[in-house]
C-alpha cells in the first residue's frame, strides 16, 4: 500500500465522519481503553525505507513487524536498545511508537521516545506531515515526533518513523542475588550512583536479577565487584526475552489472575520510592522505577498510593476498566491534550477514547 492510499482512506473517512481504529496485528488491543471505529490497517504499509548502519539510523514503515526490523539490525550487529515488547512476535513499529512501551533496558538506554528522530504522520485531514529528521542533533522547533510516542494513535496515523539504533554490547553477564524487595531497592539505589554497566534489573519473589552490558573489561570488573551468582547465558537470554515480551512466569500468572477478577497495574515511581505495601504480587524493574502489581486492591487505593510516592498508576490489564486506564489528568493538562487533539485530528477520527474517554 502506498502512502497516498492511506491518505485517501483517511480523507474518505473524514468526509463521511467515520471514526477509525488504527491497527497493525492488534497485539496491543488489550492496552488502553477499548478500540472503536472502522479498521484502518497498517499491515500493507510495511518495509524498511532506508538503513545507514554507519549513521546508526533506520527509517521504517509503520506496518513493519518489530521482529523483521530487528533481524535486519542484528545482521549489522545493532539493535533497538530500548527493547520494545514484541508480544508474541506480532508487534509492529507503528504500535511500538504509539504505545510508548519499552523493555528491561529502558532505565539504562532510554525509552522509545528517546530513540525517535523523526516521523511522517497523516493527520485528520489526510495530510502527510513530516517532523524531525534522521540525525541525532535535531533540535530546531518543537519536538512533535516524540510527542507521538505513547499517544495511542489519537493524534494521527504514524506512517513512517526514523529511529536511532545502537550496537549490541560487546559483553553481557547476568547475576542473581537472594534478597527481599526492600534490600533489593536499597542495593539498586546504591549501585545506581556508581559507574557500573548495569543494563537491566528485575526483582521478583525474593530474587534480584541484574544484567550487565558493555565492554568486556567493564563487565568483568563489575561482576567481581557486585558478586552474586552468575547465570549461564543459555538460561539468562530466555529470562530477559520473557520479561521483555511479557510471557514469563510473572506475566502468565498475572493473566490468570486477571481472568479471575484481579488487575494488573503498571506503576511508575521514583527509583528511590520504598516498597509499595499492597496485597498481591509485585515485579520490580528499571532500578525500582517500574513496579508491576497484580492485585485485588481497589483502583483508588492503588492510584492514591502511587501518587503519594510521587508516581502514577496505569491499569494495564483488567476485565473492568471503568475506573479509567491512565492516571487522571489535571485540568491544565487535559486542556492541552484537547487542544492537541483538535489541532491534529479536528473531527476526532483516530482511535476515539483510546487514551481518555473524551479524546
Amino acid at each position: 500500500m502506498m502512502l497516498k492510499a492511506l491518505q485517501q482512506r483517511i480523507q474518505d473517512a473524514a468526509a463521511a465522519g467515520t471514526p477509525l481504529e488504527i491497527r497493525g496485528h492488534g497485539s496491543k488491543a488489550f492496552y488502553g481503553e477499548a478500540p472503536r471505529g472502522d479498521l484502518l490497517s497498517t499491515l500493507e504499509f510495511s518495509g524498511i525505507s532506508s538503513y545507514e548502519p554507519s549513521e546508526l539510523v533506520v527509517t521504517v514503515k509503520a506496518g513493519t513487524p518489530i521482529a523483521e526490523l530487528e533481524a535486519a539490525l542484528a545482521a549489522q550487529g545493532q539493535h533497538l536498545a530500548f527493547e520494545p515488547p514484541r508480544l508474541a512476535g506480532r508487534g509492529t513499529v507503528g504500535g511500538m511508537v504509539a504505545s510508548g512501551l519499552s523493555g528491561p533496558a529502558r532505565a539504562a538506554t532510554g525509552s522509545v521516545r528517546d530513540h525517535v528522530l523523526g516521523l511522517t504522520l497523516i493527520n485528520g485531514r489526510g495530510e502527510a506531515l513530516n517532523f524531525g529528521g534522521t540525525v541525532m542533533k535535531n533540535v530546531a522547533g518543537y519536538d512533535v515526533s516524540r510527542l507521538m510516542a505513547g499517544a495511542m494513535g489519537i493524534l494521527g496515523l504514524i506512517a513512517e518513523v526514523s529511529l536511532k539504533v545502537l550496537p549490541h554490547p560487546v559483553a553481557s553477564s547476568t547475576l542473581r542475588f537472594e534478597m527481599d524487595q526492600a534490600a533489593a531497592l536499597k542495593a539498586l539505589n546504591a549501585w545506581g550512583g556508581k559507574p557500573l554497566p548495569i543494563q537491566a534489573s528485575a526483582w521478583w519473589e525474593g530474587a534480584l536479577i541484574l544484567r550487565l552490558g558493555g565492554a568486556g573489561a567493564a563487565v568483568d570488573a563489575a561482576r567481581r565487584t557486585l558478586g552474586g551468582e552468575t547465570i549461564a547465558q543459555d538460561l539468562a537470554l530466555p529470562f530477559w526475552d520473557g520479561l521483555r515480551d511479557q510471557h514469563d512466569e510473572f506475566f502468565l500468572g498475572a493473566e490468570r489472575a486477571v481472568a479471575g477478577g484481579a488487575r494488573l497495574w503498571r506503576i511508575a515511581t521514583p527509583q528511590t520510592a520504598p516498597v509499595l505495601h499492597l496485597p498481591g504480587e509485585q515485579l520490580v524493574e528499571w532500578g525500582g522505577a517500574q513496579r508491576w502489581l497484580t492485585t485485588p486492591a481497589g483502583d483508588a487505593q492503588v492510584r492514591e498510593l502511587a501518587a503519594a510516592m510521587g508516581g502514577h498508576a496505569t491499569l494495564y490489564r483488567a476485565q473492568d476498566k471503568s475506573a479509567g486506564v491512565f492516571a487522571p489528568l489535571s485540568a491544565p493538562l487535559l486542556r492541552i491534550h484537547r487542544e492537541l487533539k483538535k489541532s491534529f485530528d479536528p473531527q476526532g477520527l483516530f482511535n476515539p477514547g483510546r487514551l481518555y474517554g473524551d479524546l
